[in-house]
C-alpha cells in the first residue's frame, strides 16, 4: 500500500486522547504555523500543495481559501461540513471518531491561515457518539492551550464549536448548511453573493469538508511541495476511499490518488476483489450522486487506457463514458445486482432529502421516484425509460443547489449503459418480479 498521511496512527491505542496523540508528532502544525509562519503563508503552502476539497466537488483548496473577503474589522469564519450524508461514503465519521485531535489542529492551523477567531465543525445529527468524542477532544485542547486565548504565546485567539444538524441531506450543501447553523430552516441560498463574501452571519465564511482540513497539518508540516509529490497530476496526496458493496474486503482505504481502479478492486491490498467468486457488473465510484459506470468503462477508459482512482481519469469521457471521483464512496455491485431497483433507491432518497424550495427538484425527484418504483414492479411502459431520461434532464441545471444534479444523473447514466436491463424489465414483469431474479444480458457500451 502507499503512504498513510491521515490514518498512519489510527489504530494506536488511546490515539484519541490529546496525551498520546501529541506524544505521535500531534499539534506540530500549530506551532509551526503560529510560531514560524504568517496566515499568508500558510495558505502559500496549501496552494503549493495542490490538495483539492474532498467533500466532492474537488475545487482547488488553496484557491478557495484566497477568495475569503478580508475586510478590516469584520469577524471572518471557518466551518468544517461534518455533514457526511451522501449514501456509499462513510470516511468522515472514522476520523473524526478515532483521530479527532487531527481534525481539531487541521481547524486551528486553518483558522488561523483564515484570520478566524471562531469556527465550527457542523455534525451530522445522527452521529451524536462522534460528537462526544469531539467534544472531550476539543475540551482536551483548550486544557493543553491550544484553544482559547493566547494560543501558545502567539496572541491568536480561538473558540471551536461542535454543533449537531438535524439528520438533513441538503444541509451538506454549504450554503443549506450555514443556514442550519444559524438556526434557520435548511434551505440553499441563491449565489451571488458566495461564502467566502458573505456566508456565516453574513459574514466572510471559508466551509470544508473533514478530510480536507484533517489533511492541512500534513501539508504545513512537510510542506506543499512534498505533499504535491505524492500522487498524479492535478490529484496530488492521498483519498480516503469508502469501499462498499459485493467486494470481499470492504471498508475504508487511504489510497495514494493515481492507483488504477482495477488494482484497487481486486488487489488484495486493497478490496481483494468481487465477493463469492462473481463477476463485477457496474461501479458508482464517489458516493450515490455520481453517475454509475459499468465493468468494461470503469476498469478502462473508452480510449482503452487503464482507469485510475483520480479526478482527472475517472472523469475521462465526460458523462458519456465517465464519472467522477466525488466523495469516494465506491460502490461496487456484482452480476446479480438489479440495476432498476438500485436506481429506484437511489431515488426514493433524493426525493425524500429534497428541500423542496426549487420546483424541478420538488416535483422532478418525486417523478423519478415513481416512474423507477412503476418500472421495477412489473408496471412500467415503453415509453416511461424516454420520459425518466427527459424528467432528469429538466432538473439538471435548473435548480439552486446540486442535490437536483445528485438525483437526475445516477437516473442518466443507468439508462445510458443499462437500458437494455430497463427494457427487460418493462417487457418481462412476471420474470424481473421474480424473487431473486437476474437480468439474463449485458450492459450497453456507448
Amino acid at each position: 500500500m502507499g503512504r498513510k498521511l491521515l490514518t498512519e496512527h489510527i489504530n494506536v491505542e488511546g490515539i484519541d486522547t490529546f496525551e498520546v496523540y501529541r506524544k505521535h508528532g500531534g499539534y506540530r502544525s500549530v506551532e509551526k504555523a503560529l510560531k514560524t509562519m504568517t496566515p499568508d503563508e500558510v495558505v502559500e503552502e496549501v496552494k503549493k500543495s495542490g490538495l483539492r476539497g474532498r467533500g466532492g466537488a474537488g475545487f482547488p483548496t488553496g484557491m478557495k481559501w484566497s477568495f475569503l473577503a478580508k475586510p478590516e474589522g469584520v469577524p471572518r469564519y471557518l466551518v468544517c461540513n461534518a455533514d457526511e450524508s451522501e449514501p456509499g461514503t462513510f470516511k468522515d465519521r472514522q476520523l473524526m471518531s478515532k483521530l479527532p485531535h487531527l481534525l481539531i489542529e487541521g481547524m486551528i492551523t486553518s483558522s488561523y491561515a483564515l484570520g478566524a477567531n471562531t469556527s465550527y465543525i457542523y455534525i451530522r445529527g445522527e452521529l451524536l457518539y462522534v460528537l462526544r468524542i469531539l467534544e472531550k477532544a476539543i475540551a482536551e485542547a483548550y486544557a493543553a492551550g491550544f484553544l482559547g486565548k493566547n494560543i501558545l504565546g502567539s496572541g491568536y485567539d480561538l473558540d471551536l464549536y461542535v454543533h449537531p444538524g438535524g439528520g438533513a441531506y441538503i444541509c451538506g450543501e454549504e450554503t443549506a448548511l450555514l443556514e442550519s447553523l444559524e438556526g434557520k430552516r435548511g434551505n440553499p441560498r441563491n449565489k451571488p453573493p458566495f461564502p467566502a463574501v458573505q456566508g456565516l452571519y453574513a459574514r466572510p465564511t471559508v466551509v470544508n469538508n473533514v478530510e480536507s482540513i484533517a489533511a492541512v497539518p500534513v501539508i504545513v508540516n512537510d510542506g506543499g511541495d512534498e505533499y504535491a509529490k505524492i500522487g498524479v497530476g492535478r490529484s496530488t496526496g492521498t483519498k480516503l476511499i469508502s469501499a462498499c458493496g459485493h467486494l470481499n474486503k470492504p471498508g475504508i482505504y487511504e489510497i495514494e490518488l493515481g492507483v488504477p481502479v482495477e488494482e484497487f478492486i481486486y488487489s488484495d491490498e486493497y478490496c481483494g476483489g468481487i465477493w463469492k467468486g462473481r463477476d463485477l457488473k457496474a461501479v458508482v465510484a464517489g458516493g450515490s450522486s455520481v453517475p454509475i459506470l459499468p465493468k468494461e468503462l470503469i476498469l478502462k477508459t473508452a480510449a482503452g487506457e487503464p482507469r485510475l482512482m483520480t479526478y482527472e481519469s475517472l472523469s475521462d469521457g465526460g458523462f458519456v463514458t465517465g464519472t467522477m471521483l466525488g466523495s469516494g464512496g465506491f460502490i461496487a455491485m456484482d452480476e446479480t445486482t438489479c440495476i432498476v431497483r438500485n436506481t429506484w433507491n437511489f431515488s426514493r432518497f433524493y426525493h425524500h432529502e429534497s428541500c423542496g424550495q426549487c420546483s424541478p427538484c420538488r416535483e422532478g425527484t418525486g417523478w423519478l421516484e415513481k416512474i423507477l418504483h412503476r418500472i421495477e414492479h412489473g408496471h412500467g411502459t415503453e415509453r416511461d425509460i424516454d420520459v425518466l431520461a427527459s424528467v432528469a434532464k429538466q432538473i439538471e441545471g435548473n435548480t439552486i443547489c446540486p442535490l437536483g444534479e445528485a438525483a437526475a444523473w445516477p437516473v442518466s447514466a443507468a439508462i445510458r449503459h443499462f437500458r437494455d436491463e430497463f427494457e427487460w424489465h418493462i417487457r418481462n414483469p412476471q420474470e424481473a418480479t421474480r424473487p431473486g431474479a437476474v437480468y439474463p444480458g449485458k450492459a450497453v457500451l456507448v
